[in-house]
Parts: C-alpha cells; sequence; structure tokens
C-alpha cells in the first residue's frame, strides 16, 4: 500500500516501529497533491514548512516522544490562521493576507508533531454546501459517474476530497451546519462536529460564531478519535472554550453498544425522502440494533422550523462578523477614483472582494437585524433555538444515549446543478444537520453504503453534550458493522 492510503492509527504504529519515517509519508503525500491538481483541493502547497516539520517529528520519534499525531501529514482548511502562510478563507476580500499568529487548533497540532502539507480550499468565508463559492474555482470530489464533475460538498470540500483520495492522512474542517458532516458523507470518509466549546474557534475565521465548531475529517473513526484528541483543549484566548477534561477518545472505542437506547427521530422521515436514503437508515437501524443497542421511536417536534431559524441566525451573526472586513488594514482594497471618500472605499472594496453568496447572506443578516424585523425574525430564531435545544435535552433525559438519521438528503449532486438556479434547493441540503448546531451538539457522519449510482452515502449520529467518547464508540460500532471500504476510482 501506497504510504499516503495509510490511516493515521497505522501510520502512527508504522512510525513507532521504525517501518517508515514521516519524511516518507510525508513526501508520498505531497507526490500525490502534485498529481491532483483537477481536483483543485490544495488552494496553498506547503512542501518545505511539511519536510521540515517531519525531520522535527522523526527526531521526536527517535527520542521516544511521539505523541499520537507526531509525523502525521494534514491537510488544513483555509479558514484556520496558519503564522506566515496565506489565509484567505476562499475569499478575495483577504488576498495576501499573512497571519502573524497561528490558531489555536493548529498549534496544538503542531505541538503534537502533526505535519502541515497545505492549505486546503473551501466556500467563501465557509458559506456553500458545495465548494463552489471559493475564489479558486470549484473543488471536484473524487467519486464521479459518467464523467460528470460532482460536488465533494461544502464548506469543508477541499478537506474532504483530499482525504478522500489520499492527498493527506487527515484533515482539518469546520462544521456551521453540517459543514463537516455533509462533505463527509458525499465523498465516503468520516466527520465528527464536536460539542460547541470543544474545540477553541481562536483564529478560526468567523462565519456564525455562536454555531461554528472545528472537527478532524478522517479515514475512520479511529482516526478521528485520536485527532479530535489533539486538536480538543481549554484556551484562554476562546471565552467560549469550556474548561472540560479531554479524555482519551481512542480508548473509548470499545465495540461495546449493548444496552444502550438509539432515538430514531420520527421528524426526520420527510415526505419526498429517497427510496435509497429511507433504506440506508433502516440498514443502520438494523445495524445497530444486531450489536445489541435498544431502538426507540422519539419525537423532536420543532425540527421542522431548525432549517428557517438556522437562515436566519447564521446570515445574522455572519453580518455583523464580515462587517470587519473593509479594505483598511489588510486584505483587499479596491481603486478609487478621484473624489471617492470612505464610503465609496467601503462600497468598491466589499463589491469587489465578496463574492455573490457571501453578498446574499450578509444582506439577509444586515436585514433580520434591522430595527424594523429584529424582534419579527432574529429573536424569533433565537426562541425556535432554545425549543430545538430543549427537545433533545427532554430525548437524552428519557435515557437516549444517541440519536440515528441519515446525514444528507442526497448522495453528491453534480457541480453547477443548484448554486446558481436554486440557492433554497442549496440549503436544503443542511436540513438534517443544522439541528445539531443549533443545539450546541456533537454529531458524526458515517460512510455506511453505496447509492445505485455507485456514489457514497452516511449516516449521522447525534451525541450527549461532552460526550464524544460515547459517540465515537457508536460509530465505530456502525462503521465495523457496515463494513465500508469503497474508495473512488482514480481518474485525476
Amino acid at each position: 500500500m501506497s504510504l499516503n492510503k495509510l490511516t493515521i492509527a497505522d501510520a502512527r504504529d508504522a512510525l513507532r516501529k521504525g517501518e517508515t519515517t514521516s519524511v516518507a509519508l510525508t513526501e508520498a503525500c505531497l507526490a500525490a497533491i502534485d498529481g491532483a491538481d483537477a481536483l483543485n483541493a490544495f488552494c496553498a502547497k506547503t512542501p518545505e514548512i511539511a519536510l521540515a516539520q517531519a525531520a522535527a517529528a522523526d527526531a521526536r520519534i527517535k527520542a521516544g516522544d511521539a505523541p499520537a499525531m507526531c509525523g502525521i501529514p494534514l491537510g488544513i482548511k483555509d479558514l484556520f490562521a496558519t503564522k506566515g502562510v496565506a489565509t484567505q478563507a476562499a475569499s478575495n476580500i483577504l488576498k495576501g493576507f499573512k497571519p502573524e499568529y497561528e490558531s489555536t487548533v493548529t498549534q496544538n497540532l503542531w505541538d503534537a508533531g502533526a505535519v502541515m502539507l497545505g492549505k486546503l480550499s473551501m466556500d467563501e468565508f465557509a458559506m456553500g454546501s458545495s465548494n463552489e463559492t471559493a475564489c479558486y474555482g470549484p473543488v471536484v470530489n473524487p467519486w464521479k459517474i459518467d464523467d460528470r464533475a460532482l460536488t465533494p460538498g461544502g464548506s469543508s470540500g477541499g478537506s474532504a476530497s483530499a482525504v478522500a483520495a489520499d492527498l493527506c492522512l487527515a484533515a482539518t474542517g469546520t462544521d456551521t451546519g453540517g459543514s463537516i458532516r455533509q462533505p463527509a458523507a458525499f465523498t465516503g470518509i468520516v466527520g465528527i462536529k464536536p460539542t460547541y466549546g470543544r474545540v477553541s474557534r481562536w483564529g478560526v475565521v468567523a462565519f456564525a460564531s455562536s454555531l461554528d465548531q472545528a472537527g478532524p475529517m478522517t479515514k475512520s473513526v479511529r482516526d478521528a478519535a485520536i485527532m479530535l484528541g489533539a486538536m480538543a483543549s481549554v484556551d484562554a484566548k476562546d471565552s467560549t472554550s469550556a474548561d472540560i477534561p479531554v479524555p482519551d477518545f481512542e480508548a473509548a472505542l470499545t465495540g461495546d453498544i449493548r444496552g444502550k437506547k438509539i432515538g430514531i427521530p420520527r421528524e426526520y422521515r420527510l415526505d419526498g425522502m429517497p427510496a435509497e436514503i429511507e433504506k440506508l437508515w433502516d440498514d443502520g437501524i438494523a445495524m445497530l440494533r444486531d450489536a445489541g443497542a435498544e431502538i426507540v421511536d422519539i419525537t423532536l417536534p420543532h425540527t421542522k422550523y431548525a432549517l428557517p431559524a438556522y437562515y436566519v441566525i447564521a446570515p445574522a451573526e455572519a453580518s455583523s462578523n464580515l462587517a470587519r472586513y473593509d479594505g483598511v488594514r489588510y486584505g483587499h482594497r479596491a481603486k478609487l477614483a478621484a473624489g471617492d471618500g470612505i464610503n465609496e472605499m467601503y462600497e468598491k472594496t466589499r463589491a469587489e472582494g465578496f463574492g455573490p453568496e457571501v453578498q446574499r447572506r450578509i444582506m439577509i443578516g444586515t436585514y433580520v437585524l434591522s430595527a424594523g424585523f429584529y424582534d419579527a425574525y432574529y429573536n424569533r430564531a433565537r426562541r425556535v433555538r432554545a425549543l430545538i435545544k430543549r427537545d433533545f435535552d427532554l430525548a437524552f433525559a428519557d435515557g437516549i444515549d444517541a440519536i440515528l438519521t441519515p446525514a444528507t438528503p442526497s448522495s453528491a449532486f453534480g457541480l453547477g446543478e443548484m448554486q446558481d438556479a436554486d440557492p433554497v434547493a442549496m440549503y436544503l441540503n443542511d436540513v438534517f444537520t443544522v439541528t445539531v448546531n443549533l443545539a450546541g451538539l456533537p454529531g458524526i457522519s458515517v460512510p455506511v453504503g453505496l447509492d445505485s449510482k455507485g456514489l457514497p452515502l452516511g449516516l449521522q449520529l447525534i451525541g450527549r453534550p461532552w460526550a464524544e467518547g460515547d459517540l465515537l464508540n457508536h460509530a465505530y460500532v456502525l462503521e465495523k458493522a457496515a463494513g465500508f471500504s469503497a474508495k473512488p476510482a482514480k481518474w485525476w
């Protein structure tokens, strides 16, 4: 097997046994990246940094100082600030911006000995479900049918595509309404959004601050457990970071869920749900039941309001967060005509720097926060959010250990099929995932099967707050039962 195709767990074990080196792993990944320009997953390659970090990791391993992530080559979503390396959030308005600081998440990974291969493309400012809004152009899914270019999902589409195509052993992602879990499902990989506050948001370019959460995108559930353990930490620089000990998530993978109660929410059985998604869900239910879990029908009555509430709250927070990009201190500044003042500079800079989808969401957010509509839209959406959280609280209070749902309403669709034609249809891709962000809960997508076209489909497990270990164990059981091992046929 080529070294770039290893999982984190297998690479870790091989490194510790002296069967390979981090430099060799890194060189294999760099070669794979150089041969995959057709996927457009990497927006910046950092081979010099990668090889220097790999050599340092090999020295640590030789000295007997080898944390689980030591020597593991990773891709980093373009939303994470990386010191001295371009961080644009896939937007022209941040063109040329190189931070003088490191995000807490990436610093934690470098402290653990991980290796940065480069930055991964994404939807602009994480706003999108197809990775078509990036200033770098669309990312392409390594899975392909009938010579059609497919979306890898979004906003963490570059991360998903890179992991699925074995360009890196794993990648960082962020999830505001499903941006880790949906692309993971579309590309046949694992993606976990931790409990809000488990992972620091400091140094991660903000979209919607009460919803954003970083997490790992990996080739297996075990890898997700290993990487999440390295990413998570309390952080004095992030006031929403929780001072809760980070357990050994890998140790939680016992494979035993006997007696656990799995909730099946009736509200997620949508009218018009594709038969393949329905069957996949039923298959997942059977797998968990066969593993000894008790299946319980539950109700989450406010689910139907989640998508509209999300698309009020998220744009409102985005319009506030993105007001800082004005062309004054950093990033793009428009060329001004004689007589232009500061207002014209703001208007021209933002018109040139922000893409259409970001502009759309800023305008929606500004509208719902305006004096005449604040109570009618934003405050009402916040009240709905509280009711959605209460639905989950009541379910968990009744003894439910995890909740099983589809991850997406379909398999990957073609690039260009939704983005320009119908933004609302694009937003519906988040129908199964946004509730998890609104409630601040952990959620994971696990690949379970292929649809009739041969494209991957995933199921989502939702866990109790701060119970990522239990959630990962349920996902581990589902992963083993499904036995998903399909890989995209190489065409790039």
